[in-house]
């Protein structure tokens, strides 16, 4: 199957690099220029992934990410000028995938795009092979499915939150390491930093904040993480 990659930069060589790359990768490509016509692109094209640059002036990536997260769960991945933005781009209201700094290496860029893709083929699988519904305290996620919830309330989780989550619910007294949760949520062997890893679990925790729940991840200093009680505070 040819996966249909949206590309969204407002510099035009940057768009073409990419563009060569993914399509000598055997993808379909479509391009914007900005992020009024990523919206548009994104609405008419349904694209697989898109890769969107944050700096763009205006309508930058970042509110064009607030409003896919409004209706879709589409994998993104980020494109920034500057490695402190990661935080922001994998925050809370954001719910990035994954992202490359600028000047990137375009095979990189391929490799992290093919790693996102065959996740989410993954998960397609596993969902036609059914899975039974993985629970801890009053947090539920449900594979087959594809949705999590907390004490009923239904979460909206990046397909890296939702595997992070299966990961620790998969076994609820084990001690995961960031290389662990990376290989189990990344599925491939592909390295990200450390600084990624914490991220995700900063949205994890503020998410299941937001709702009551301030014990879903503990960690466990010099060693990693593991999973909490996962019950709403009295």
């Amino acid at each position: 199957m040819t996966h249909r990659i949206l590309i969204v930069d407002d510099d035009r060589h940057i768009r073409e690099v990419i563009r060569v790359a993914l399509g000598k990768a055997g993808m379909t490509v479509t391009e914007a220029r900005d992020g009024k016509e990523a919206l548009s692109r994104f609405g008419s094209d349904r694209p697989d992934l898109i890769v969107l640059d944050i700096g763009m002036p205006e309508f930058d990536g970042l509110e064009v990410c607030r409003e896919i997260r409004k209706s879709s769960d589409v994998p993104i991945l980020f494109l920034s000028a500057r490695d402190d933005e990661i935080d922001r781009v994998l925050g809370l209201e954001i719910g990035g995938d994954d992202y490359v700094t600028k000047p990137f290496s375009p095979r990189e860029l391929v490799a992290r795009v093919n790693v996102i893709l065959r996740r989410m083929t993954a998960r397609g699988m596993e969902t036609r092979a059914g899975s039974a519904a993985l629970t801890q305290g009053s947090l539920s996620i449900d594979p087959e499915q594809h949705v999590a919830a907390f004490a009923g309330t239904p979460l909206r989780l990046t397909a890296i939150e939702f595997g992070i989550l299966r990961t620790f619910l998969s076994r609820p007294g084990a001690l995961f390491s960031r290389e662990q949760i990376m290989t189990a949520a990344y599925q491939l062997n592909i390295q990200v930093s450390d600084r990624t890893i914490d991220s995700h679990i900063r949205n994890i925790r503020a998410k299941l904040s937001a709702l009551n729940c301030e014990n879903v991840i503990e960690t466990v200093h010099g060693v990693g993480f593991k999973l909490g009680r996962c019950e709403p505070q009295p």
